[in-house]
């Protein structure tokens, strides 16, 4: 969509639902399902613009809501009270509301939230409290369902059902750092595109989060710590390249030749692996970053030695690191977890042929933390 200056649409006295439901309009969202930080800054100023308002208040509600982790305009101390209840009978100020927390032994909390429209989504924290360098990760859904469709994947069988809006990515973010801030005053380290959802399929408003997630005058979290993970949408993989901010690029391949991924991973009937495989050459060449591989073992179905050296046959040469993980489990008597044995022998075959990768541990798999498993458990 071309940009749009918002500010010279809106004439000054004008009625502020009126200016609210075109802003939203020209972005294709309806006025009665989204939240203020589904505004970009412009679009922000625009809506005060018709509150009266001056624009400079739009930096101290984004500091509120981002830095401040405001829950309610009325936490909002340094704005008066008549705008504080003018916003807040205008527009909501969050986009999602917890619905159902499970809590695993090993410290990851999995969220059911609930939206606007009632519809639901899943996104996790999982914090790395022995690691090397602690850090609290976040991982967030971009898409209510999933279109892909791939068969050892809770979400991907529950279909598609609609994008979430940039608002609707962010507060998933900001639940968790309320959270956190809250507990023991830690922060959210680590962003993660790994939920719900096919996140290049809804790029424009996954990229808008991510400005705002970027951004000094919002969550101002870096570039890098930021990841964006993909089932091989090849357009998205290309258009990320073209991208100033230096947001990682994560693959799942959990295959290495067209004949299995076709079956694991179905999108790759319209992006094979040919087609993939140069996508993300082109990615390491143009961003000069290494791209991460995802690869899920299942028994007998793609963890076997010879799937190992075709793995390593495909990514030769390449900038890259691949991240090896058993399987989650998910009742699918067909798609069973690697046992230990033939991961560490995968690992190993990897290893010997030179190419960087980690063996993953699971999490949350007493709370069935895997993308979509609590969502199916508790019901949509």
């Amino acid at each position: 969509m071309p940009s749009i200056n918002y500010i010279t649409l809106v004439p000054r006295r004008v009625d502020a639902q009126a200016v609210l439901c075109c802003i939203l309009y020209l972005m294709d969202m309806s006025c009665e399902s989204k939240s203020l930080i589904d505004l970009s800054s412009s679009q922000l100023e625009a809506l005060l613009a018709a509150l009266g308002a001056p624009a400079y208040r739009a930096k101290q509600i984004q500091h509120w809501v981002y830095s401040g982790l405001a829950a309610s305009f009325d936490e909002m101390a340094n704005l008066p009270k008549g705008l504080q209840q003018r916003l807040s009978d205008e527009i909501a100020l969050r986009a999602v509301s917890p619905k159902y927390e499970a809590v695993s032994r090993d410290g990851t909390v999995k969220m059911l939230f609930s939206l606007r429209d009632g519809k639901t989504i899943e996104a996790a924290l999982m914090p790395y409290v022995a690691a090397v360098r602690p850090r609290n990760t976040v991982c967030v859904s971009t898409q209510v369902g999933c279109p892909i469709g791939c068969p050892f994947c809770a979400t991907g069988q529950q279909g598609f059902e609609r994008n979430l809006t940039p608002g609707e990515i962010i507060d998933q973010v900001l639940h968790y750092a309320r959270r956190l801030r809250d507990e023991d005053g830690s922060t959210v380290d680590n962003i993660v595109f790994m939920g719900m959802g096919e996140p290049f399929l809804n790029f424009d408003a996954l990229w808008q989060a991510i400005e705002m997630l970027n951004s000094p005058q919002g969550f101002g979290l870096g570039a890098r710590q930021m990841t964006i993970s993909t089932a091989g949408i090849v357009p998205g993989i290309r258009r990320l390249s073209r991208e100033k901010l230096q947001v990682g690029l994560a693959v799942s391949l959990h295959a290495a030749d067209d004949a299995l991924r076709n079956k694991l991973v179905p999108i790759n009937r319209k992006y094979p692996l040919e087609k993939l495989m140069a996508a993300c050459r082109d990615y390491v060449e143009t961003s000069g970053r290494r791209v991460s591989f995802e690869y899920a073992l299942f028994d007998g179905i793609n963890d076997s030695i010879e799937h190992a050296r075709d793995l390593c046959r495909l990514l030769k040469g390449m900038n890259c690191h691949v991240n090896l993980i058993a399987g989650n489990p998910t009742g699918d008597t067909e798609f069973k977890a690697s046992g230990k044995d033939a991961v560490l022998a995968f690992q190993g075959e990897m290893e010997q042929r030179h190419i960087p990768c980690t063996l993953r541990v699971r999490r949350g798999i007493d709370i069935d933390a895997g993308c979509g498993q609590l969502r199916s458990r508790v019901g949509r």
